[in-house]
Parts: C-alpha cells; structure tokens; sequence
C-alpha cells in the first residue's frame, strides 16, 4: 500500500489543477480582505469591514468549499480508469485503492484548508476592526463545519470512484448540503412528530451555524458531528464495497 500511495503522491503533486485552485482560493482571500480594508479606509460609515464579516464569507461558503473538495478528489479520481485498470493488473487490491486516493486528496485538501484558515485570522485580525471574540467564534464555527465538509468529501469520493457523472455528482452535493432542509421541511410538514426532522438537514445544520456566528453565539454542537460521521461512514462503506465489485471496463 505505501508503494501505492507514493506513485499516487507523485501524480497529484503533478496536477496543475491543484495548484491552480490552491493559489486561487488563497488569493480571492487576500484579495477580499484588501478590498474590505481599503473600503473601510475610504468610505465613511461603511459598516462591512470587521472580521466578523470577513470571517462569516467562509462560514456561509460551505458551497465553495465542497467544489474545491470536488476539484482536490477529481485529480486522482477523474478520467484515470485505465490507471486503475493496470494497477489491479499489478496485484494493487481496489481496497488499496479505494482508500489511498481519499487519504491522498482528502490530506492535501485539509492541508489547502488549514493554510487559508490562518491566513483568514492573520488578514481579518491585522487589517479589519476586529469585534472581542471574532477568532473564538470563527475557530468554533469552523470546527461545527468540519465533519459535514468531511461528509461531502466522502461523498464525493463515493460518487467518483463509482464512475458516476460530474454533473450528477454536483447536483446530488448541491441537493444534500444546500436543499435537504427545505425538502424535508415540506415533506414532513403535513405529519405529525417530524414537523422537526428538517432541523438536522445538512443545509439547516449550515445555516444554524451561520446564525449563531453572526450573533457571536458559536459553540461545538454534538449534531453537526453525529451527521458527518453517518454521511461519511455510509457514503465510504458503500463506496467500497461497490468499487471491490465494480468493473473497471
């Protein structure tokens, strides 16, 4: 297996793709807080530039966040059917494979995530006005996000490694962790005893911790936690399971 992850290792780290959306992210980044910093120097009475603001950009951009998840995946688990089609040939067992690309793809993309946290704090903290809390707040938000962007990165993977379309993979995302709230919302509303049900949809889960940033009230809530965990464990052992007995033809 480390054989296996090392010659995978090699080939990310020759993907473009990645780079290119790494410095992207990280420069709209750095962009956003210039502009909000030189708007606050500028204009007068404009309320926007304060970390808070800043900070709350990301907490409310978990959609963003899932495309460069899909984007970081896509680079070991795009077009590549007859790499794995050889690497099977090679004794490489699809368990082996399976479980490296998501390590692989998964590690660098927490890595990307981790480097524009800091940057977010250092840029938020040392050019906008920032509000008592703010780091406090947006560390504990950020956290409450965490198990459902892991969520959608295993679905993600799932989804890929089972050859399944671009296209329906990202309205499935968009579906589950934009939709799911006030799908469920309507569904139950007529039954009674899961008129509440909708509360624990992913898109309510985000926009709860949206909330509660904004009116400085961010805590570590168990329910994002429990969520992420069921999503990622049903999406990989599915994935798995599936891919051991998939035809790679």
């Amino acid at each position: 297996m480390i054989n296996y992850i090392k010659s995978e290792n090699y080939r990310l780290l020759r993907k473009k793709g990645l780079y290119i959306t790494s410095l992207t992210s990280l420069v709209l980044i750095t962009a956003a807080a210039y502009v909000l910093h030189f708007l606050g120097e500028n204009e007068a009475n404009f309320p926007y530039a304060t970390s808070i603001f800043f900070y709350s950009n990301v907490i409310a951009g978990s959609l963003l966040i899932i495309i460069v998840a899909f984007v970081f995946n896509q680079a070991l688990t795009g077009r590549d059917t007859s790499i794995i089609k050889q690497s099977v040939s090679f004794g490489v067992s699809r368990n082996t494979i399976f479980w490296s690309k998501l390590l692989l793809t998964l590690g660098y993309f927490l890595f990307l995530c981790a480097i524009g946290l800091v940057l977010m704090i250092i840029l938020g903290e040392n050019l906008l006005f920032s509000e008592g809390e703010s780091i406090g707040n947006f560390l504990l938000a950020s956290l409450n996000m965490l198990p459902l962007i892991l969520a959608a990165f295993s679905m993600i993977h799932m989804l890929k490694m089972l050859k399944v379309g671009d296209l329906y993979t990202l309205i499935l995302l968009l579906f589950v962790f934009m939709f799911s709230g006030d799908f469920l919302r309507l569904l139950f509303r007529p039954v009674s005893g899961l008129q509440e049900v909708y509360k624990y949809a992913p898109s309510s889960l985000f926009n709860k911790n949206l909330m509660e940033f904004i009116d400085h009230g961010a805590a570590l809530d168990y329910r994002y936690w429990i969520l992420g965990m069921v999503i990622s464990t049903a999406s990989l052992t599915i994935g798995a399971r599936r891919f051991a007995k998939q035809n790679i033809d």
